[in-house]
């Protein structure tokens, strides 16, 4: 599955779609030009970059939308659970995390899986913070889409600018952006 970024994103794309995350499109990574086709569709360019993520390393749609990418001069890393694979050819910052085999042979979801997650929570944690996007070790940039998140927004705008409960609630719905609440604090 590559991810890349566009502008400031970071967007996930799946072999046979969206609808692949619920049940099984037979044959979809068996295609070596779906993927740039699908990467495509969000108008990708060199400003991007492919992160392709295969276990194996050797997932035909993966490879061959990291083979596109570097014919079009996108840069590309990877994510895999074995050494020296093709798709590390692909690459030009490849990751390698090997974990051995699985428990359980033919299911990756377990000890690759996890691996894998945990390596693409890492680069998505440091692209955020590289962002701008977290001062301090506070997440100051997200939606607040839903009462936990707002509930969370006024905690961490409490703890920012030491101000009481009430306070902050009230910077967070004038603002709905702690970021925006921070910055206009001092002018209020």
């Amino acid at each position: 599955m590559p991810t890349f970024g566009i502008g400031d994103k970071i967007i996930g794309i799946i072999a046979g779609g969206d609808k692949a995350i619920r049940e099984s499109q037979e044959f979809a990574e068996d295609s070596t030009s779906s993927a740039w086709i699908d990467l495509e569709k969000h108008n990708i360019s060199r400003k991007d970059l492919v992160v392709g993520i295969s276990a194996s390393g050797s997932t035909p749609y993966v490879i061959g939308g990291l083979k596109k990418c570097l014919e079009n001069q996108i840069n590309t890393g990877c994510i895999t659970c074995n050494n020296e694979t093709q798709l590390k050819t692909y690459s030009k910052f490849p990751i390698e995390v090997i974990v051995g085999p699985e428990y359980v042979t033919g299911s990756s979801r377990m000890k690759a899986g996890t691996a894998q997650k945990m390596i693409l929570n890492m680069i998505s944690t440091s692209v955020m913070i590289k962002l701008g996007r977290v001062l301090d070790n506070k997440m100051i940039d997200m939606k607040l889409s839903n009462n936990k998140l707002i509930e969370r927004a006024v905690r961490i705008l409490k703890s920012i600018l030491n101000i009481d409960t009430e306070t902050a609630k009230k910077l967070i719905y004038k603002h709905n952006s702690i970021r925006d609440a921070v910055e206009n604090f001092k002018k209020e």
